[in-house]
């Protein structure tokens, strides 16, 4: 049987993310101001032709599968990475956040679309901030480092824009980010996961130091409809 998280964007559109979905029964995305992230409940040549058809040219989605998949024409794929899927499992103890965590609403975006643009945690947009959840950490007013939730597939929630600004690097700002997101989701009865580059070593380790685990790897693949 296929895991939840095999196909996590389709699993958050049909579930905890289905308030931010357009499309139908088979092909979901969100609104390009809040993610690039598409889902299908079946990766066939039909539905990538039928998002194609109904696709403004030059919009981008971020298709993700646990397989190498051949995106086929006249899809562009504008690039493919590979990545972690990483789970929590239970058992680390680590300490309690000590520094002042605050929720981060849509008067802190551009904050946010600066911290994101400087560090490149991953897709953030305008509305990313409609998932929720998102926490951040100020110094002198000055957004310093955030993370917040992404794709919530059942009752799996995806902890996500982990950063820190280089200024302030080293102070333990995203363990203390993490920690709070892991309890938080803990607190919910669900699941934390993430999803990080296989090349990110610096990262994965930081996560595993926390309780995550590597499920698999997935590939993200950005596509396009050409102009």
């Amino acid at each position: 049987m296929e895991h939840v998280l095999d196909n996590p964007a389709w699993n958050a559109l049909i579930s905890g993310n289905e308030y931010l979905h357009y499309g139908n029964d088979h092909i979901r995305y969100f609104d390009r101001d809040v993610s690039p992230f598409v889902g299908f409940k079946e990766n066939t040549k039909e539905n990538f032709d039928e998002l194609y058809d109904s696709a403004p040219e030059g919009r981008v989605f971020l298709f993700v599968s646990p397989n190498e998949i051949e995106m086929p024409a006249p899809w562009k794929e504008l690039d493919r990475v590979k990545g972690n899927q990483m789970i929590y499992q239970p058992g680390v103890n680590f300490e309690e956040p000590t520094a002042e965590l605050i929720t981060l609403t849509q008067e802190h975006v551009p904050q946010m679309l600066s911290l994101t643009k400087l560090t490149n945690p991953g897709p953030f947009a305008e509305r990313t901030v409609d998932f929720g959840h998102y926490h951040g950490i100020f110094e002198n007013d000055e957004l310093a480092a955030m993370a917040g939730q992404r794709l919530h597939a059942f009752n799996y929630a995806e902890i996500s824009a982990v950063c820190t600004h280089p200024d302030h690097t080293g102070k333990g700002y995203a363990r203390q980010l993490l920690i709070h997101q892991i309890n938080r989701i803990l607190a919910a009865g669900e699941t934390p996961y993430l999803h990080v580059r296989s090349d990110n070593e610096r990262a994965i380790k930081v996560y595993e130091s926390l309780g995550f685990v590597t499920r698999c790897n997935v590939w993200f693949s950005p596509i396009q409809k050409p102009k």
